[in-house]
């Protein structure tokens, strides 16, 4: 892993699909200013992701808000148009940020990718992160094909 607590957040696009059509996101303006959770996950419409990490963030996202967080974000190396069919099919649009990092270049940064092989490919890890004003206050990194310290309920007891 390359990125430590009280780093800033790296420099990269990110990009997401709304109304008006798919934008960039500079991660410094994107972070700037502002408390945010950033979660993120092997992919769109994957088992463990559309079951168990989107939906407890669903769920929690008032609590999470109440604790002072400016906005929750779900990061995927997917496109955007995947992120954003992804999050009106679990009604996230004015809730929870739908970021796609398309070439994985922001997870690689991280140092929070894998290969995950033939069918999914190049990937970020599952992980969760509190970022302020920028800088990387506390991650939660899940072990390879585990569920655990990067859910929602877990960011409630560390907010």
């Amino acid at each position: 892993m390359s990125i430590n607590l009280g780093d800033n957040f790296p420099s990269g696009i990110l990009m997401i699909k709304d109304s008006e059509g798919v934008k960039e996101i500079e991660t410094e303006k994107y972070f700037k200013s502002k408390k945010i959770v950033l979660f993120a996950l092997p992919g769109a419409f994957t088992p463990t992701c559309s079951a168990k990490h989107l939906p407890g963030y669903i769920k929690h996202h008032e609590e999470i808000i109440k604790k002072g967080v400016s906005k929750i974000a779900c990061m995927s190396v997917n496109d955007p148009h995947v992120m954003q069919a992804w999050g009106e099919l679990n009604r996230v649009t004015g809730k929870i940020d739908m970021l796609s990092d398309t070439d994985c270049s922001v997870s690689m940064s991280l140092g929070l990718d894998m290969n995950f092989g033939r069918v999914m490919g190049h990937r970020s890890r599952r992980f969760a992160m509190i970022i302020e004003d920028n800088i990387i206050l506390k991650l939660f990194l899940d072990e390879i094909g585990a569920f655990e310290v990067s859910s929602a309920e877990n960011i409630l007891k560390n907010l």
